[in-house]
């Protein structure tokens, strides 16, 4: 069923407008991440489809209005850098992931897309794989978790992790469309399922190889923004949603390297573990906003303040599965990340620990 709101879209009235003949032209849908790690998108008209980002124009955007620039050098540009098919509008139509720069030529403060993506071309020998599992909570209109008792609490966690009937699961519709959506956007989503805590769900993004994990993650989150928009709901990655004896929402990062999959690769894993560990306090940095409230080891997480990794343990700080420890190859799971993460970061920071930073790219110092 879904979410009462007097915003919801009246979609049937859309559809009318939606098959009408665009007479050649393409609408492309430009994504950008603003100055407060939220999605913004703007539209352009096209002559006609393309079929490389190469294509596309660059374009602009008020960046006193995104938190992304003063008034007086309101100008923030974005460069188009991955295209995806538009599931909303179809046909030709394209969703853009860009990113933001600045008036004089060099990348926004916010962009960390660039930095990122100059680690992973560095280090593309190392074949890098991430997949990430993206935790969210799904709230009514009046901001509260969808499904729950007006003012109150339902009964306690135990019965909706991967809960299947009424009073377990809320608002699969909107988890639904938002996997139809992402399939057939072409992003590399994994699977999804019903969390901990009721109305919080999970979507997995991934295998993906190097920058592109941090698009495919990016525009998935864009989609479920929009989804959410039609049901009249809304969507929180906030890591503490609700105060309590109730699980926080997270961005677990699964990491693999070409020496991890390799036979013996497990000391690759401990290895990359062990910097990991070095380098705990600048990572936590950069693991999103609020994480504090989440991580307090308790609800399967590790304390915010100390290290450890170990086998299959969902209260450490890493988690190696228990499979690749009995195979000795395989990956690792940094259990750390808010749900609020920002991808590029996240992956960016990973990569720069396990192999080392470049001039001018430092993801411990990078703008919070």
């Amino acid at each position: 069923m879904a979410a009462t709101s007097s915003t919801v879209s009246n979609t049937e009235n859309l559809m009318k407008y939606m098959k009408l003949d665009q007479r050649g032209s393409v609408l492309a849908e430009y994504i950008w991440i603003d100055g407060s790690n939220g999605v913004r998108t703007k539209t352009k008209t096209l002559p006609g489809p393309v079929k490389s980002y190469k294509e596309l124009p660059e374009w602009n955007f008020d960046g006193s209005s995104t938190g992304q620039a003063s008034s007086e050098n309101s100008d923030v540009y974005i460069r188009p850098c991955a295209i995806f098919p538009d599931p909303f509008r179809g046909g030709d139509n394209i969703l853009v992931m860009t990113e933001t720069w600045d008036p004089d030529g060099s990348p926004n403060k916010y962009n960390y897309r660039h930095e990122c993506e100059r680690l992973m071309e560095a280090n593309a020998k190392h074949e890098p794989w991430f997949g990430l599992e993206q935790e969210y909570t799904i709230l009514d209109a009046d901001g509260w978790p969808y499904g729950w008792p007006k003012g109150g609490y339902p009964a306690p966690q135990g019965p909706y992790y991967c809960g299947v009937g009424t009073g377990k699961v809320f608002c699969r519709d909107i988890v639904e469309a938002h996997y139809k959506a992402c399939l057939y956007a072409g992003l590399q989503i994994s699977g999804i399922n019903a969390e901990v805590m009721p109305s919080q769900w999970e979507f997995q993004i991934g295998p993906c190889e190097g920058i592109a994990l941090g698009d495919h993650l990016w525009v998935a989150r864009y989609l479920l923004y929009r989804v959410a928009e039609e049901f009249g709901a809304k969507i929180t990655i906030e890591p503490k949603p609700i105060k309590g004896d109730w699980n926080g929402t997270g961005l677990h990062t699964n990491v693999s390297t070409a020496e991890m999959r390799k036979e013996k690769g497990i000391k690759a894993i401990e290895d990359a573990c062990k910097k990991m560990g070095e380098r705990h306090e600048e990572h936590i940095l950069v693991y999103g906003e609020g994480n504090a409230e989440r991580m307090t080891g308790e609800h399967e997480t590790a304390s915010i303040d100390k290290f450890s990794y170990a086998v299959a343990d969902r209260g450490a700080s890493i988690r190696i599965p228990r499979q690749c420890a009995q195979e000795g190859k395989g990956y690792f799971e940094d259990r750390r990340p808010a749900s609020n993460g920002c991808p590029y970061r996240i992956t960016g920071i990973i990569m720069e620990t396990i192999f080392g930073g470049m001039e001018g790219t430092d993801f411990s110092k990078a703008e919070q």
